[in-house]
C-alpha cells in the first residue's frame, strides 16, 4: 500500500502532485472512497461534520471528495461486519483511493480490526491511502495519549504500518494543546521517530520511501 499521510487533506498543489504520482495516473481516472468512520469517535464531530466531509462543504477549504475523482464512494466502516466481506471486499480492492478521514484514530483502529479491513491492507499493493489527522495517525506506532479522546483508559498503540508518529495540526489558530511547545512534550513520551507537520505539510510513503511534502511548517523530532 502507498501511503499519503496528511494533517489536513491535498490542501496545495505540492501534496496534490504527489497524489498524482503515487496514483500513477490522473486524479480524473481514479476512483476513491471516503472512510468517515473515525468522526463518530471523536467528541468534536457530529452527524454534520461527518455530511461535510461526504458532501465535501467543509469552509475554505477542498475536502479530499471534491478532488476531481472519477467516482466517490462512501466506506463506513462499522457496518461492514453486518453485510459479510464477500460483499464489501471487492468495492475496496476496486478503489485507487481509500480517503480517511479525521477523528478520534483509537475508535478508527477498532473498526478497522473488526470489519476485517486492517486484515486486508498487505495485499492493497497499488492502492493510496489518503489520511487525514486521525486518519494518518492509525498508520503509525503510537498516537501519544494526549490525542485518545475514546476509550481513554486503553493503548496509544495504532497499527505501525510505518516506524514514525506524527503529531497533527501543528500549530494551527487557536489550538494551545497542538503548538510547538507541545509537540515537543509529545514526542519525549512516543519515544520513537516521529514528526510534527501542518495543515499544509504531507508525509508520503512507498515502500522503504518517506519523503516530507510542504508548503508549510513540519519538524522532525527524536531523531
Amino acid at each position: 500500500m502507498k501511503l499519503l499521510l496528511t494533517s489536513g487533506g491535498v490542501t496545495n498543489p505540492s501534496i496534490r502532485s504527489e497524489l498524482v504520482d503515487l496514483l500513477g495516473k490522473p486524479i480524473e481516472e481514479s476512483d476513491a472512497l471516503l472512510i468517515p468512520t473515525a468522526q463518530w469517535g471523536h467528541p468534536m464531530c457530529s452527524p454534520q461534520t461527518v455530511w461535510m466531509s461526504t458532501a465535501g462543504r467543509w469552509p475554505d477549504q477542498t475536502g479530499l471528495t471534491e478532488l476531481g475523482w472519477r467516482s466517490v464512494g462512501v466506506l463506513e466502516l462499522s457496518a461492514l461486519p453486518t453485510i459479510g466481506r464477500e460483499r464489501w471486499e471487492p468495492w475496496v480492492t476496486a478503489a485507487d483511493a481509500l480517503l480517511v478521514d479525521g477523528g478520534e484514530a483509537i475508535y478508527l483502529i477498532r473498526w478497522m480490526r473488526e470489519s476485517g479491513l486492517a486484515d486486508l491492507l498487505p495485499s492493497l499493493a497499488d492502492t493510496v491511502w489518503v489520511g487525514v489527522s486521525a486518519g494518518s495517525m492509525v498508520m503509525t506506532p503510537r498516537i501519544g495519549r494526549q490525542f485518545v479522546e475514546w476509550d481513554v483508559d486503553g493503548t496509544d498503540e495504532a497499527l505501525g504500518v510505518v516506524d514514525f508518529s506524527i503529531f497533527p495540526h501543528l500549530d494551527y489558530p487557536g489550538w494551545a494543546s497542538n503548538s510547538s511547545e507541545s509537540a515537543v512534550r509529545w514526542a519525549a513520551e512516543i519515544e520513537g521517530r516521529s514528526f510534527a507537520i501542518d495543515d499544509a505539510t504531507a508525509i508520503a510513503v512507498h515502500g522503504h520511501d518517506v519523503r516530507v511534502i510542504s508548503e508549510g511548517k513540519w519538524r522532525e523530532l527524536n531523531v
